[in-house]
């Protein structure tokens, strides 16, 4: 049984309803595991191109600005889901993505989408926090919205999340716990590959290569 990692905890594949993701899940077209080329060495999974399309979603980014899939179409395109101010896996994850990218030539630099999961927390003070920390770059994109409108982005991408509320002397206090998943998405928009935390920079880098020239 696979077991995938989340910030905080790790929960088997099939855990509770939300906290699980399925490599084989159908979308508009099946996945092509089995024919596909393997731009990763250590990808959780692989697709052929124009196999998977990514799903689309139309959130703003941390400056106000619109954000989707289809607008990014024609660079290669890293989609993470990251809580702004998780201080264990969140941080690591975000840093191989940085290093994997800035190993790369400009022309094949993704677009590093990071959809967040815990909307409580995102503010411009812990982005801003989150920048110096986790050294992120021009090509690091929030992606924001209502718990209800990321909730949406987070199924279409079988990305759990758990949220732990307590109230404490009347303040409530949210602990966050979901999938670390980054999918490499292609210039037309389709789904390359998978990583499943933990990975490397090195596998990455590979992924986009592939991503950016097939």
């Amino acid at each position: 049984m696979r077991r995938v990692v989340l910030c905080g905890i790790v929960l088997a594949v099939a855990a509770a309803a939300g906290a699980s993701y399925a490599i084989g899940r159908s979308r508009t077209a099946p996945p092509a595991v089995e024919h596909a080329p393997a731009p990763a060495t250590n990808a959780a999974a692989t697709w052929r191109a124009g196999v998977r399309p990514a799903p689309d979603f139309a959130l703003v980014d941390q400056h106000g600005k619109a954000i989707s899939i289809r607008s990014l179409r024609g660079r290669p395109v890293v989609v993470t889901f990251i809580d702004p101010v998780c201080r264990n896996l969140c941080p690591l994850e975000a840093k191989i993505l940085m290093t994997a990218s800035r190993h790369l030539p400009a022309a094949q630099r993704p677009v590093i989408v990071s959809v967040s999961v815990n909307p409580w927390a995102d503010t411009q003070t812990n982005f801003a926090v989150d920048a110096t920390h986790w050294h992120l770059g021009g090509n690091w994109r929030w992606a924001l919205g209502s718990e209800k409108q990321l909730a949406a982005v987070w199924r279409r991408y079988e990305i759990g999340v758990q949220v732990v509320k307590k109230v404490i002397s009347g303040v409530t206090l949210r602990t966050i716990a979901h999938t670390e998943a980054s999918y490499i998405v292609d210039r037309s928009g389709h789904e390359r590959a998978l990583f499943l935390y933990p990975f490397t920079a090195g596998d990455v880098e590979q992924a986009v290569r592939a991503a950016a020239t097939g």
